[in-house]
């Protein structure tokens, strides 16, 4: 069971979907959530509201030349994000998702510019856990899933710590566990030919180039 906290009151233990519901209203709304993920606790809010984008940058403190990875409840979900999904990806998609795995895909069209630091590119994955996945479903599309710290500080697995931490910048703070992964996803650029790892993580290149010989570390 999870309980939702707010910067108010306590309030009644919820159930799973409860909770995706109460999270996803204030997404909906342009708030910032925030809650567990398997990494670490990520901050999510709607990719394609630009002014909530701008929220969570500055809840952070980040620097607008830095993209926001997204997160999605099933691979079918893609197409929402990506405008294209070379083979080597959807490989790479079926083999390790649910999990620690970003690939970076081609954003379609209406992503604000803040998500992609005007790259045109997105880092998307699904994750390893039962409450963004389920966040993402009710909205039924992407939510950010940037680490919930400000930039610069280590990322934190508690929503104590992120309470502390961010303050009244979020909206809302989901009790939970975070998954096992001490390290964050690896994250694999697919808009570059041949595709790369640009961050090593929680999957090794060894892992990935089993699956897609193409890709480079």
């Amino acid at each position: 069971m999870s309980r939702v906290k707010d910067k108010s009151a306590p309030m009644p233990t919820l159930n799973q979907s409860e909770v995706a519901t109460a999270a996803a209203a204030v997404i909906r709304a342009g708030g910032v959530v925030a809650f567990p993920t398997d990494t670490f606790y990520g901050l999510g809010v709607d990719p394609f509201n630009e002014r909530a984008v701008a929220s969570l940058f500055a809840a952070k403190g980040r620097a607008p030349d830095s993209p926001v990875p997204v997160l999605i409840a099933d691979s079918s979900d893609l197409k929402k994000i990506a405008s294209s999904v070379p083979a080597g990806a959807e490989a790479l998609a079926e083999t390790f998702w649910p999990g620690a795995l970003t690939l970076v895909l081609k954003a379609v069209d209406g992503l604000p510019g803040l998500v992609s630091a005007g790259t045109g590119t997105v880092g998307v994955r699904v994750p390893d856990h039962d409450t963004p996945r389920a966040i993402a479903g009710v909205l039924n599309g992407p939510i950010t899933g940037t680490s919930a710290n400000r930039s610069g500080d280590p990322p934190m697995k508690s929503a104590g710590d992120v309470k502390a931490a961010m303050g009244d910048a979020v909206e809302l703070v989901l009790d939970g566990v975070c998954g096992a992964h001490v390290t964050p996803s690896t994250v694999v650029d697919f808009t570059t030919e041949p595709p790369r790892v640009v961050r090593q993580g929680a999957v090794s290149l060894e892992a990935i180039q089993r699956v897609c010989s193409d890709v480079r570390g």
